[in-house]
């Protein structure tokens, strides 16, 4: 049907975008199924988790059917752990570890960018690329001389070993803070120069504010990395009371019966606590972690 023929014909014209808007509210249906689909797989197993954890043990064993409403529910379970497991010294032994190295080591990584995307000085890009040189070298490769330096330093059985090397920063959050940086215009910082502004008012005033969106998604990325760490913690820290939260929940699994169905739902119960916190972590980073994606290319 041409469009002379639409235009001169009222009828033809009212069908013509009634079928289009059909069309294009199909399509918005289809996408929209596509991506509830797609978030209901990714919610599933935590929900799931979460209906394991209010079972009994008994139930567990005694009904294999699937089903999330639990007939027997019951609180026992969360209570359970803390007579298992030290679970309140895991929590404080990870925020302790939490605490200091995402502060100092965001810090000293935000000056360590600024540096790379604002100043000028001999061997920069040299030096930039040691450090990126640097992530290529696998933690396996350096873990025996850590390991031997700390216990040398008598820091064996303590969380230093595990704070220490994140104080001094972190590459891959570096780089990228870096690479946002770049969006910002030079001009910027010329007219705060010509302002009287220094190299850490400009740092303080100009770069933290203009970079905080990525400098947040990259503290996620670093919280959760930290948070979620079992090897680290397991070759340090061999009393089970300066253990972190996910050693101890693997500790949990190989106390009740090393995963057995009787005992599953303690195990859900710890796996459910251990998340909390990085689920109140994305929902206030959120809107951070959504704009980091949105890098402006303006120059000007």
């Amino acid at each position: 049907m041409s469009e002379n023929v639409i235009a001169r014909n009222p009828s033809c014209h009212r069908f013509f975008f009634a079928k289009r808007g059909f069309l294009f509210w199909l399509y918005k249906a289809i996408v929209v199924a596509i991506v509830l689909f797609g978030a209901f797989l990714m919610l599933f197993p935590y929900v799931y988790m979460i209906s394991l954890s209010f079972r009994t043990g008994n139930e567990v064993v005694n009904n294999l059917s699937f089903y999330l409403i639990p007939k027997q529910f019951t609180w026992s379970n969360y209570s359970q752990i803390f007579t298992i497991i030290p679970l309140a010294s895991g929590f404080i032994n990870t925020f302790t570890i939490e605490f200091f190295v995402v502060t100092i080591g965001t810090f000293t990584t935000s000056l360590a960018a600024f540096a790379f995307a604002r100043l000028r000085f001999p061997g920069k890009n040299f030096l930039f690329f040691i450090l990126l040189g640097g992530m290529m070298v696998p933690y396996f490769a350096v873990m025996t001389p850590q390991f031997t330096a700390f216990t040398d330093l008598n820091l064996y059985d303590t969380l230093w070993p595990l704070i220490l090397p994140g104080l001094f920063g972190n590459v891959a959050m570096m780089f990228f803070v870096r690479q946002y940086a770049l969006s910002i215009p030079d001009s910027v910082y010329e007219a705060a120069e010509i302002d009287g502004c220094g190299f850490f008012r400009q740092y303080f005033d100009i770069f933290l504010p203009l970079v905080r969106p990525a400098l947040a998604a990259q503290v996620i990325f670093w919280f959760l990395g930290i948070w979620n760490d079992i090897l680290g913690p397991d070759i340090y820290l061999p009393t089970l009371e300066h253990k972190t939260i996910q050693v101890m929940i693997a500790y949990l699994n190989n106390q009740t019966g090393n995963g057995t169905l009787k005992n599953l739902p303690i195990i859900m119960a710890g796996s459910v606590l251990s998340s909390v916190p990085t689920l109140i972590l994305y929902a206030t980073f959120q809107k951070y972690f959504v704009n980091t994606f949105m890098l402006s290319s303006s120059k000007d």
